[in-house]
């Protein structure tokens, strides 16, 4: 089979001919249908600031398909299935996965940074890291809910605890935020502010229903959305730099609540203790997703509450693998996917 294989960061994915992976006994052989591509992949093989456990190593940990095959001891699947992979697979006995919480499993290995992901022809994976793909969904759609609109609807409601009538601010309105545009509003936000310094994500934010967009680059972010709304019940940082994490806290009103997804490496600083404390306001970090994150944004997309017709930007057949992954770091980009095998 072929595979789009990560050699070393900075230089181009190599289309390989590898073999086939063999499910172990608890595990499914999945055909993949499409595989998106995110901002973490480009970390891995651009920046190579995240690193990987080894190389080469296949990408993709947004994986979309049907069952090929089963693992002599998997029960409740069936070949022809269609499945999405949950991003990383995860150990189901922990005490977070016995919880729910699969984004902090103990032991999860995700796919394209320590085990092969899903950026190929076939992949290997756990069956219990397997959800079930509703046939409303296509593949394109299914892959990219598995993070690109899981991991911002788990920063709204697991992570934020957005309540109907709340006014909320996302800061970075490129794939994540683009999607947390989406869903604060679908969740009930009483007023969604779009901040970014990209005048075209503005404008989308601004087609999707954002009620106030805010450019940093023209305008002190933080009191344009004062002067209009005092404040902001709940806001959601993807950016992960130092000075937009302070930007949450900035726009946040009494008992507000600053929900951090992006990552880096840098220490942003707290307000001044009297005023943070004072006012009641929280910084909260959001990590990934959780299996029913997903479960349920299918549910939203099969009862057609959630379009996300207009959130895939691109997509590209596996040989273009690497140019897929160049088109992801141009401005403009939503979501971009690559189809290994087409349905």
């Amino acid at each position: 089979m072929l595979a789009a294989r990560l050699i070393k960061a900075g230089l181009p994915l190599s289309i390989d001919e590898v073999p086939v992976p063999e499910p172990a006994p608890d595990e499914v052989l999945v055909k993949v249908g499409a595989c998106g591509l995110c901002g973490t992949d480009l970390h891995l093989a651009v920046a190579g600031d995240i690193p990987v456990e080894r190389t080469p190593i296949t990408l993709g940990h947004e994986g979309a398909g049907t069952v090929a095959a089963l693992g002599r001891d998997v029960r409740g699947l069936r070949e022809g299935d269609r499945v999405v992979l949950f991003p990383a697979a995860s150990c189901g006995a922990c005490r977070f996965c016995l919880q729910g919480r699969e984004s902090l499993c103990d032991t999860s290995k995700v796919y394209g940074m320590a085990r092969d992901g899903a950026l190929a022809e076939y992949v290997a994976a756990p069956a219990r890291s397997t959800i079930a793909l509703p046939a409303a969904v296509p593949f394109d759609i299914g892959a990219i809910v598995t993070d690109g609109v899981s991991t911002p609807f788990h920063a709204l409601r697991s992570r934020g605890a957005l309540r109907a009538g709340e006014t909320v601010a996302v800061i970075g309105c490129g794939g994540l935020g683009t999607h947390a545009i989406m869903l604060a509003r679908l969740m009930g936000a009483a007023c969604v502010v779009a901040i970014d310094v990209d005048a075209g994500a503005l404008a989308r934010a601004r087609a999707l229903g954002a009620d106030l967009t805010v450019n940093p680059a023209e305008e002190d972010a933080a009191k344009a959305v004062r002067k209009r709304l005092g404040g902001v019940d709940l806001a959601l940082e993807f950016v992960g730099t130092p000075e937009t994490v302070e930007l949450a806290l900035r726009v946040l009103g009494k008992g507000g609540r600053a929900v951090v997804v992006g990552v880096g490496t840098g220490r942003p600083a707290l307000p001044p203790l009297l005023a943070f404390v004072g006012r009641e306001q929280a910084v909260i970090g959001s990590f990934g997703m959780d299996r029913c994150d997903i479960v349920d944004l299918f549910a939203l997309i099969a009862a057609g509450r959630l379009d996300l017709a207009q959130s895939i930007s691109a997509r590209y057949p596996l040989a273009q693998a690497d140019a897929a992954l160049r088109h992801l770091a141009s401005r403009g980009v939503v979501r971009v996917v690559v189809v290994p095998n087409e349905e």
